[in-house]
């Protein structure tokens, strides 16, 4: 086996790290090394010194779902006193907040609810399209895809297609968690598997629909699980068709494990340190050369290990999260206005960019 001088000089020259040489950067390679190499991986693809950001807010459609997720406390079941589904005049009232805030996009989300169907959806966003012509939807993500697919008993092409066709931009990398089905079958059996996930990503590439990928770890998956997500991850941008965006970022976070089932009946924690996070940041810069942009999760991880990251791989700092309900529900209580995030991207030393979901600067 190559030393960790000669693997990172191998991808620093272009190679595709293999899982065991990634797992042996993890375990061998000086954490300052690793940020070194992976700072560079980042300044090739952005040579300009700039770190972007977005405005834009995250609005639940519902918090019924029948996934019910052990590291999820945010998901109700349809009898619950607090179970709901967010009425147009809610949307109404959260999307002229956030325009006036200067932003244009929705992270539209919610659980899988066991009643909805496909032409709830469609219906929603062609609604919310009326109201506001100049909307992005950044919507849904795979195991709603799957959902909406299995109750409607068509393919993840057509969803995808009158989804698009009702108004949806793009299509968030949510539910991801870890890309091996030994995890997901522990901890959300009833939602989409691995190789559900991707294909539902591997059509909308085909579409030339703009995605994110994104990975939740520190829970009960393995340092080579989390390798094989990332290569996961990485074979199918390498499937993407020649043009089409394809996975435009990557965003890993820690489990949040407040209040959860899986820490209050499993006693899983989430265990990961600071430089636990900064040391995926930096393997994921080096591991994902053909996906342009790495998010350092400010939300979870905080202001200074988020600035750290900067200087490990990432290039991106997320939206301002004017509403976020799900990670902020398990603990996860760090907070930024427009000013608060353009200070902390310069503080790091970098020039704060205004982004769009496309990556394309305002």
């Amino acid at each position: 086996m190559k030393q960790s001088e000669q693997i990172l000089n191998d991808v620093l020259a272009g190679s595709f790290l293999t899982a065991d040489e990634g797992l042996k950067l993890w375990n061998e390679c000086p954490l300052g090394l690793l940020m070194a190499a992976a700072h560079s991986v980042r300044h090739a693809l952005h040579p300009d010194n700039e770190v972007t950001w977005i405005i834009d807010r995250n609005i639940n459609i519902t918090n019924i779902c029948m996934s019910m997720c052990s590291f999820c406390n945010f998901c109700r079941p349809r009898n619950h006193p607090d179970a709901y589904v967010t009425t147009i005049e809610q949307y109404e009232e959260k999307i002229s907040e956030m325009i006036s805030l200067g932003g244009n996009q929705i992270l539209l989300q919610g659980g899988m609810h066991p009643d909805l169907g496909l032409s709830f959806y469609t219906g929603l966003f062609r609604k919310l399209k009326s109201l506001f012509p100049g909307l992005k939807l950044h919507a849904l993500g795979p195991p709603e895809i799957v959902h909406l697919s299995k109750k409607e008993n068509i393919s993840f092409r057509k969803v995808l297609e009158e989804l698009v066709a009702a108004g949806l931009d793009s299509l968030p990398g949510a539910g991801a968690e870890i890309l091996s089905d030994r995890v997901r079958k522990e901890l959300s059996p009833r939602k989409a598997s691995s190789g559900e996930w991707l294909e539902v990503m591997r059509e909308a590439h085909k579409m030339g629909m703009v995605t994110s990928a994104t990975m939740m770890f520190g829970h009960i998956e393995t340092l080579e699980e989390r390798i094989e997500h990332l290569i996961k991850i990485r074979t199918l941008q390498q499937e993407k068709p020649s043009g089409a965006p394809g996975f435009v970022s990557f965003i890993p976070w820690p489990f949040q494990d407040e209040n959860t089932v899986l820490r209050g009946e499993c006693g899983v924690k989430n265990t990961v340190t600071s430089f636990e996070y900064i040391r995926l940041i930096a393997l994921a810069r080096l591991m994902l050369p053909n996906i342009p942009n790495i998010q350092a999760s400010w939300l979870t991880v905080g202001k200074e290990t988020a600035q750290l990251c900067l200087h490990a791989g990432a290039n991106d700092f997320g939206s301002i999260m004017i509403e976020e309900n799900v990670v902020a529900g398990a603990g996860a209580n760090y907070h930024f206005d427009t000013a608060g995030i353009q200070k902390a991207i310069s503080e790091a030393g970098f020039i704060p960019r205004l982004r769009n979901q496309r990556f394309e600067r305002l």
